[in-house]
């Protein structure tokens, strides 16, 4: 079974939606048989490579939300993060541009660790303060799953994996995901949002027992009618 997620490093949502999905993948019978694939995704494209404000400021000034609206929906955020162990600190939080970080994400997909470096990013911007637009950081991000720093500073010093991650984004929109978290399971089932590891759980047990099934081509169908079957009374 293939599930794809799409998701964006700057997405608080998306990171619950991890840990949501992956308690739900760990309890769940068949998970050695769950092939799992990150795409990227961009919440807000306009971003500047850099803001040196906070992220209160720049939803407050950039995205025109009352600075006290903005607190509240962070405290609702930190606090749904803490019920999955994370430790949101947005005060500390860098706002950078994602995309040179989802050009480094496909970079450690060819090394098999795009899972470890998404994990890394993740946290590194929404616990630890660190800037995922930063090729220094993204090259320390690669030494610790195990890809060459030097190698990471050259991809990104180009336009390498640019064409991928703007592939991964138009595809999100023709599936209809105007949001992330979004979840698709073996292209016939999508899930928005860091939904509870109870729905997934269920999506999965309701996705896998939907693959198991054979669709017989017999019968009613003109262009199987003429074949013969053995059964135990004998043949036909």
């Amino acid at each position: 079974m293939r599930i794809e997620i799409w998701s964006d490093i700057a997405c608080p949502w998306c990171f619950i939606g991890k840990r949501r999905f992956e308690t739900a993948l760990e309890g769940f019978a068949h998970k050695d048989d769950v092939e799992v694939e990150w795409r990227s995704y961009q919440l807000d494209p306009s971003l500047p490579d850099h803001y040196t404000g906070t992220e209160t400021e720049y939803l407050s000034q950039a995205k025109g939300m009352p600075a006290d609206q903005v607190r509240q929906m962070f405290d609702h955020v930190t606090a749904q993060a803490a019920d999955e162990g994370l430790n949101y600190d947005f005060d500390s939080i860098v706002v950078a541009n994602s995309f040179t970080a989802h050009r480094f994400l496909h970079l450690a997909k060819t090394y098999g660790a795009m899972n470890q470096a998404k994990e890394a990013l993740l946290s590194g911007h929404f616990e630890k303060g660190r800037d995922i637009g930063d090729v220094d950081y993204l090259a320390e991000v690669a030494r610790t799953v195990g890809i060459d720093a030097d190698e990471t500073r050259r991809v990104l010093s180009t336009d390498e994996f640019t064409a991928e991650v703007k592939s991964d984004i138009a595809e999100a929109r023709a599936l209809g995901a105007n949001g992330v978290p979004f979840f698709v399971i073996d292209r016939k089932y999508g899930i928005s949002g860091a939904q509870p590891p109870e729905a997934f759980a269920q999506a999965l047990a309701t996705a896998w027992e939907e693959s198991q099934k054979l669709t017989v081509l017999a019968g009613g169908d003109e262009a199987f009618r003429d074949g013969t079957v053995c059964g135990p009374d004998g043949c036909s």
